[in-house]
This record gives C-alpha cells, sequence and structure tokens, in this order.
C-alpha cells in the first residue's frame, strides 16, 4: 500500500465527500460525530486493555478500525473549516518544541 501524506488525505476524504449533495455537515454537527467516534474508539480501548470484556453479543472491532473512523471524521471536520492539517500539526509541534522543550526527560539524560 502507497504512503500518503496529509494533503493526500484531505484530497481523497473531499474527493469522496464531494461526490455528495450534502456535503460536509456543520461544525457542530461534526464535533458532534468527532465525539461519537471517540467515544466508541474509547469503549475498544477498554475492552482490549481495560477491566471491562466485550460480551459476546458485540460486534467484533478493533482499535485501529475506529482510529481509522476517528481519523476520517477529524479530516471532514477540517475539510470543512478549510483547515490544512500539515500547517495545524506544524504550528503544534512548534508550540510543543518551544513552550515543552524542558517538560519532559529526555532519553540521552537518563544514563
Amino acid at each position: 500500500m502507497q504512503e500518503k501524506t496529509i494533503k493526500q488525505l484531505q484530497q481523497e476524504v473531499d474527493e469522496y465527500i464531494s461526490q455528495f449533495k450534502e456535503g460536509y455537515f456543520s461544525p457542530l454537527a461534526m464535533l458532534a460525530r468527532l465525539t461519537e467516534e471517540l467515544g466508541e474508539l474509547a469503549r475498544e480501548v477498554n475492552h482490549y486493555y481495560g477491566e471491562k470484556p466485550k460480551k459476546q453479543t458485540e460486534k467484533e472491532k478493533t482499535v485501529a478500525e475506529e482510529l481509522g473512523d476517528l481519523l476520517f471524521v477529524l479530516i471532514c471536520f477540517a475539510n470543512s473549516l478549510n483547515i490544512d492539517l500539515e500547517e495545524a500539526h506544524d504550528m503544534v509541534m512548534k508550540k510543543f518544541r518551544t513552550r515543552d522543550k524542558d517538560r519532559w526527560t529526555r532519553k540521552e539524560e537518563e544514563k
């Protein structure tokens, strides 16, 4: 499978959504969908790593599938607001590299 950039992911999702008259949901509806998908991810993590095993009647899903759903909705949300996720990521990394540069113990300092 070919690796994709964030821009390619955003373009792929946009091409998919653009096929439909309804287009992207409103920001509020998108936030509700993002929250719903995050809840589904939390449920799967709890089943696999927590104290709550799945019921035998529950459909088998994976953490990877739920992360994929969450990523899709996140990309939809960004696209609907014309946000370039690559630029947003770069802004966040700059913030972490400056504001939080001394917050954590670096591996090379543990010697």
